[in-house]
């Protein structure tokens, strides 16, 4: 029997979760892409605290339609607030998403902020 593609997607973060831990010294960088939205978490996995978040839920952002553009600004805003909170290297988390288009832009925006990965 089949799965479905949300299916696929949980098998492929579990199997890329296998090797990526966060920490207090680097955290996680995980990303979530929904047909609508966008969301990035800073995560701490030893203590299971969210140490920084942005999402194109966001006021400034929620009129826009999801485009590489919106992600991008997501991306610049995760940095920044990980700036803020201390953190300048982190292990990224595509989710099980292809690294490509709109997890690729949020990636590469977050980096020419200021993140190390």
């Amino acid at each position: 029997m089949r799965g479905t593609r949300s299916d696929a997607r949980r098998r492929r973060h579990n199997r890329v979760r296998k090797n990526i831990h966060g920490t207090a010294a680097r955290p996680r960088l995980a990303v979530y892409r929904s047909n609508r939205y966008i969301y990035a978490q800073v995560i701490d996995d030893d203590s299971g605290r969210t140490l920084a978040a942005a999402s194109s839920q966001e006021k400034k952002l929620r009129k826009q339609t999801l485009t590489v553009e919106t992600a991008s600004e997501v991306g610049k805003m995760v940095a920044a607030r990980a700036g803020e909170a201390g953190i300048e290297t982190v292990v990224f988390d595509r989710g099980g998403f292809p690294y490509h288009g709109r997890v690729k832009a949020l990636a590469d925006a977050a980096r020419e902020s200021g993140l190390k990965f």
